[in-house]
C-alpha cells in the first residue's frame, strides 16, 4: 500500500498551479500517453490506406495525411487537457493575443499549406510537368505541402511557395499532354525568293530528330516589316524542357542554309539627313 500511495503522490504532484489550472505529473503522463496512442493509430491507418492505392498517388496521400495529423494532434491535446481537468477556455483566453500574433505571422505558411493540399487533390500540378512562372521555365521535381521544387534547364533548383500557384498566372506546358508547339522567327531582305525561304525553314525543322513529324510543321508569312519580310516556322516537340536547345539548333541550320543560298537577313537601316542653318548676324 505504501508503494501505491507513493505512486499516487507522484501522479498528484503539481507542476503548474493557478486558480483555474492544476497540471500534475499524472496529467503530463496522460497527455504523453494520448500522443503515443494517437501516433500508433495514425500509423496503422496510414499503412492500411497506402496498401490500397497506387505508387503514383501514394506520395500525394502521405502529404495530405501529414496535414491531417497536425489537426488530429491539436484536437487530441485539447480533448485530453479538458478530460484531465484543465480549463481550456482559460488557456485560450490568456493566449488569445499570442494566437492572434501567430496567426498574422503564419498567415503565409497557412496559405502555402492549403494551396499544397488543393494542388495535390485536384492534380493541377504533377511531378514532371513543365511550367512557366514569372518568366522562368522549369520542370517540377517534387510537390510538397508547403512548396514545390522545380529545376531549370541550366540545372538550377527553384523552390516555389505553393500559394503562387493559386494567386499568380502559371503556364503549364504539359497539363494536357507532353506535346509542345514552338516557333522560330526570322526576317529576310526584301526581294528574297519567299518560296525558297519557306523550303529552307521546313527543311531545317524536318532534319531535326527532336521535332515530331505529326502534327506537321508549317511556315507562315507573318508580315511585311520595316526592314524585312517576316516569317515564322511552327513545329512540335514531345519534351518542352528541351525547347531552347531545339530552337537554337534550328537557328544554326537556317543560318547555314541561308548562306548557301545567298538569302540575306537584313538589319534595320535609317537615313540620317543633316540640315545646316546659316545664321547671319546683322548690324555687327
Amino acid at each position: 500500500m505504501e508503494i501505491l500511495d507513493k505512486i499516487q503522490q507522484i501522479f498528484q504532484f503539481t507542476l503548474v498551479k493557478t486558480e483555474d489550472i492544476n497540471f500534475t505529473v499524472g496529467a503530463l503522463l496522460t497527455l504523453v500517453a494520448s500522443f503515443i496512442i494517437t501516433a500508433f493509430l495514425l500509423r496503422i491507418i496510414r499503412k492500411a490506406i497506402t496498401k490500397k492505392i497506387s505508387l503514383q498517388d501514394r506520395g500525394k496521400f502521405i502529404s495530405i495525411f501529414q496535414f491531417i495529423q497536425y489537426l488530429v494532434y491539436l484536437f487530441v491535446t485539447m480533448f485530453t487537457l479538458n478530460a484531465i481537468g484543465v480549463n481550456i477556455s482559460v488557456l485560450l483566453t490568456a493566449s488569445a493575443a499570442i494566437f492572434l500574433g501567430l496567426g498574422f505571422a503564419l498567415q503565409q505558411l497557412f496559405q502555402d499549406l492549403i494551396s499544397g493540399v488543393l494542388i495535390i487533390l485536384d492534380q493541377s500540378l504533377r511531378v514532371g510537368d513543365i511550367i512557366e512562372i514569372e518568366g522562368y521555365v522549369c520542370k517540377v521535381e517534387k510537390v510538397s505541402l508547403r512548396s514545390t521544387k522545380a529545376i531549370t534547364p541550366d540545372e538550377r533548383m527553384v523552390i516555389i511557395p505553393n500559394h503562387k500557384f493559386m494567386s499568380d498566372i502559371i503556364f503549364n506546358w504539359t497539363q494536357n499532354n507532353q506535346i509542345v508547339r514552338s516557333t522560330v522567327s526570322v526576317g529576310v531582305a526584301y526581294g528574297s525568293d519567299v518560296e525558297l525561304v519557306k523550303k529552307i525553314l521546313l527543311d531545317s525543322v524536318h532534319e531535326n530528330p527532336a521535332i515530331l513529324k505529326q502534327p506537321e510543321p508549317f511556315v507562315l508569312f507573318e508580315d511585311f516589316g520595316d526592314s524585312s519580310l517576316d516569317f515564322k516556322v511552327y513545329f512540335y516537340i514531345d519534351n518542352g524542357f528541351r525547347e531552347p536547345r531545339v530552337r537554337s539548333a534550328i537557328r544554326f541550320d537556317i543560318d547555314k542554309q541561308f548562306r548557301q543560298h545567298n538569302v540575306s537577313i537584313p538589319f534595320p537601316q535609317r537615313d540620317v539627313h543633316l540640315f545646316q542653318q546659316n545664321k547671319e548676324l546683322g548690324g555687327n
